[in-house]
């Protein structure tokens, strides 16, 4: 798995309880997606959840495969110092791949307004 070394992955429960927690929701018709600015400068690290009740682990793994997918293209581009945990909806499993896109793009958008900053008269 050298596209998604450890350094980039949330491992432990507890990272992903702080993320839930102390993170910020960002909802879409595709996924749900929680994030917070962490106090690193390291490149931000990604967490895939998905509840039993979208299906057998045949299809939860199908629907995280497709979003980890989009989100490894994209990751460059993910603000540095980022703790992220995306709960994919039954409704990636049928999204054709350019709204996945779509949706993805306007995540990073959203963070990139929120952790550029401000700039203040000196």
């Amino acid at each position: 798995m050298p596209d998604y070394p450890k350094s980039v992955r949330l491992l432990r429960p507890s990272e992903f309880r702080q993320t839930y927690d102390g993170g910020v929701k960002h909802s879409c018709p595709i996924f749900a997606c929680f994030y917070r600015k962490t106090d690193t400068s390291a490149p931000a690290r990604f967490g895939f959840t998905c509840p039993r009740a979208l299906g057998k682990a045949v299809v939860r793994n199908r629907i995280k495969r497709r979003l980890r997918e989009c989100v490894r293209l994209k990751r460059e581009r993910f603000p540095l110092g980022m703790d992220l945990v995306f709960n994919p909806r039954k409704a990636l499993l049928d999204a054709p791949w350019s709204e996945v896109e779509r949706h993805v793009e306007k995540l990073l958008l959203r963070l990139e307004q929120q952790c550029v900053p401000s700039s203040s008269p000196s």
